[in-house]
């Protein structure tokens, strides 16, 4: 069982930046995909970002692509989202998932999950 938690959430004004964390309980040997992904009340589950196992080939969405690095640390198990240039429409609980194998942007075929952290953006 592979277990995740997120840090790094809070409150930050229009146009701040925040670095989420993810630490993953068991890094084996590089096997999973991990995916970040956000939801806001009354809206829908989506993908933010996500990073390969093996390769690290990122994706970004379209929408936050220039405003996003992900990143990933193996020997800390920790990945890494960095926001920057938010805005009130970015805020939203925002959760890590692990896949084993290749990154996909779609949340349900993530099978490990954090607890999730917010992040609100306002002034």
């Amino acid at each position: 069982q592979l277990q995740l938690m997120e840090s790094g959430g809070g409150l930050v004004q229009p146009g701040g930046s925040l670095t989420l964390s993810c630490t993953v309980s068991r890094f084996d040997g590089d096997d999973y995909a991990i995916g970040w992904f956000r939801q806001a009340p009354g809206k829908e589950r989506e993908a933010v970002s996500c990073i390969n196992a093996d390769d690290g080939r990122t994706w970004y969405r379209d929408s936050m692509e220039g405003r996003l690095t992900i990143s990933r640390d193996s020997a800390k198990k920790t990945v890494y989202l960095q926001m920057n240039s938010l805005s009130a429409e970015d805020s939203a609980v925002y959760y890590c998932a692990a896949r084993r194998g290749a990154l996909m942007t779609v949340w349900w075929l993530y099978d490990f999950w954090g607890q999730g952290t917010q992040v609100t953006v306002s002034s």
